[in-house]
């Protein structure tokens, strides 16, 4: 999964769920400004942020690391 559908995907969950940015801002911890940031893809989220939406929406969220050789 790309990190664009990473951001399409909480924000849909957020939608479906009826929940604002401010209420799930507040819920996650999350600053509103970062939230908002992030959902408009002009952020840079830390795995912590991007965890504590995931649990906050019901969401899983795994990261997955490609290595080159070397």
């Amino acid at each position: 999964m790309h990190f664009q559908d990473v951001i399409k995907t909480v924000k849909s969950r957020r939608e479906s769920l009826k929940v604002t940015q401010e209420t799930l801002a507040e819920l996650s911890g999350v600053g509103l400004r970062t939230l908002k940031q992030f959902e408009s893809g002009k952020g840079n989220p830390t795995l912590k942020t991007l965890q504590k939406l995931g649990e906050t929406l019901g969401l899983e969220i795994s990261i997955s690391v490609k290595g080159g050789n070397q």
